[in-house]
């Protein structure tokens, strides 16, 4: 999915941005979490979001229309449906995972729940997020990360001119 400059949020040519307008929104991102969790029913991710139902109606429409999430059919009579993350769904894995590191550290008094990572022959052990290098697999630390700028008349501190 790509956007068309009509539909670019205003100032810097931004990525994160571009993500915002599909997701950056309270009920989208739990009910992907809900979809991560392993919960692909209406009923379930109304109850486990708390969203209001028609405006988890509409976030669901827009995820699916977005490419994120899909509808699979699972009763004929009357027509039911689960919802079922799309790879872009998938890959939306470490903004969930980095979101609930930073909530556990800043924003609850005790964690509620700890990503573990499963392993045939081994105990379950907790998961942490972290950015790695895709050609060195070395973990940068703040100052090794630098921009790339790609976009013209943009550098680091804004618009140029």
């Amino acid at each position: 999915m790509t956007a068309d400059s009509s539909s670019r949020p205003p100032g810097r040519p931004c990525s994160i941005a571009a993500a915002l307008q599909v997701m950056g929104e309270k009920w989208a991102l739990l009910a992907v979490r809900e979809l991560f969790y392993g919960n692909h029913r209406f009923d379930r991710i109304a109850r486990n979001t708390g969203a209001p139902r028609d405006r988890l109606t509409a976030r669901l429409r827009a995820l699916e229309e977005a490419g994120v999430l899909e509808r699979r059919l699972y009763q004929e009579r009357p027509a039911r449906y689960e919802y079922h993350l799309t790879e872009a769904g998938r890959e939306l894995a470490p903004v969930i995972q980095a979101l609930l590191v930073w909530g556990d550290r800043w924003a609850v008094d005790e964690p509620p729940v700890t990503l573990m990572h499963q392993v045939p022959g081994h105990p379950d052990h907790p998961l942490d997020a972290a950015w790695v290098c895709r050609t060195c697999e070395v973990r940068p630390n703040g100052p090794d990360v630098t921009l790339d700028i790609h976009s013209p008349g943009w550098e680091r501190s804004g618009p140029i001119g």
